[in-house]
């Protein structure tokens, strides 16, 4: 999985290039914090001019104490330092954070803490950025925390991270703090979303999954999609794309797989296959379509995704495809296949499957509908 993927150097006049511009773009697709953690560690270590980690889980012990080592050791050579984590996600190390960084020099922002409910600002930072010096960023679905990693003959949770190299990486620089960003360079796409910004982002799958010849394999941690995609998906299996999805057989939300076990039959039904992932907990968010377009990032198929900050990049190009297939492929073939008298229970828990779901489902849906309309004022 880490074998890198790179474009060619571009042929352009020399005139119109900056002088610290890149145009070689590298992408290497990480299989969970196992790989991932090392190359992040080893980058901040490299580090010259910034290093700037937006997390939504920061954890204090483990795996995030090495983190917070070499992110101090940064800062006090000099170099530029932010760290951003949801006020949410992270409660339980953000004020051990927020002051071992100062004290070192580097800028720390507990994005939305709690104390915000009661202003309404409920809405989560759920983007995973490390970018350091312009030149090197790593995007994808990991937090920081030792459940990422395996441990012995514990598997990590089921992830991805994308290593980036090259000008996207300068681009991103330029316009962290823009909230809002469209990104583009050679084969990949970056998207940025704000805060009631995700629509751009689900449309960016529909475009992806509407556009499919032969097949879509799909990842997703918590999937509870609206009408309008699962529509879209049961399309393509009706014209005669696979369409494959992965599920989670175990989840660290509760009630969150009842919600997106209630949809089984309607996607059974139209030809889609569904696998369930229980070797670990799944949590990756990424799309494979013919083999050749990646879609991978933070940004979960839920309505909960439509409101809060998230990151989606979309890549084709031969090399990180077929890595992205043969993880997907190795992780499908691994997981449990559902089938549609799989689906058959009492009448009693049938019932219960249902309302648990709908009443997850239409929470989801209703909170990010409100949030959706405030930001509309």
């Amino acid at each position: 999985m880490r074998a890198e993927a790179s474009l060619p150097l571009m042929n352009t006049p020399a005139a119109a290039l900056a002088s610290n511009e890149v145009r070689d773009e590298r992408f290497t697709l990480l299989d969970g914090g196992t790989e991932a953690y090392p190359r992040m560690l080893e980058a901040i270590a490299s580090a010259q001019v910034r290093v700037h980690l937006e997390v939504y889980t920061f954890e204090r012990e483990g795996i995030g104490a090495r983190f917070l080592e070499a992110l101090v050791a940064a800062a006090r050579r000099g170099v530029a330092v932010k760290v951003v984590v949801d006020g949410w996600g992270s409660i339980g190390a953000s004020r051990h954070l927020t002051q071992t960084m100062k004290a070192a020099g580097a800028k720390v922002r507990v994005y939305n803490p709690l104390t915000s409910l009661f202003t309404g600002r409920s809405w989560r930072n759920h983007r995973k950025i490390l970018l350091v010096d312009d030149a090197v960023a790593f995007l994808g679905g990991i937090n920081i925390g030792d459940a990422y990693a395996a441990n012995g003959d514990q598997p990590g949770w089921a992830d991805l991270a994308l290593e980036l190299r090259g000008d996207i990486c300068r681009q991103l620089g330029a316009t962290l703090h823009a909230g809002t960003s469209a990104l583009e360079s050679g084969a990949v796409k970056l998207f940025l979303s704000g805060f009631g910004g995700g629509h751009r982002l689900r449309k960016r799958y529909l475009q992806a999954i509407d556009g499919a010849r032969h097949e879509v394999v799909l990842a997703h941690a918590y999937f509870l999609p609206d009408k309008g995609f699962m529509r879209a998906l049961k399309r393509a299996a009706r014209r005669g794309v696979s369409v494959r999805l992965m599920l989670a057989g175990r989840s660290d939300v509760m009630f969150a797989r009842a919600a997106t076990m209630r949809l089984y039959r309607d996607f059974l039904r139209a030809g889609v296959s569904i696998h369930e992932w229980t070797a670990s907990t799944l949590h990756a968010k990424a799309a494979l379509v013919d083999g050749r377009k990646l879609l991978v990032g933070s940004f979960n198929l839920d309505p909960l995704s439509l409101v809060n900050l998230e990151t989606l990049v979309e890549v084709v190009e031969p090399g990180v495809a077929a890595q992205a297939q043969q993880w997907l492929d190795k992780h499908v073939r691994d997981a449990r296949r559902v089938f549609l008298e799989d689906c058959a229970r009492s009448g009693l828990q049938q019932w219960l499957l249902d309302v648990v779901g709908l009443a997850v489902a239409r929470f989801a849906e209703d909170f990010a509908s409100f949030m959706g309309r405030r930001r509309k004022r």
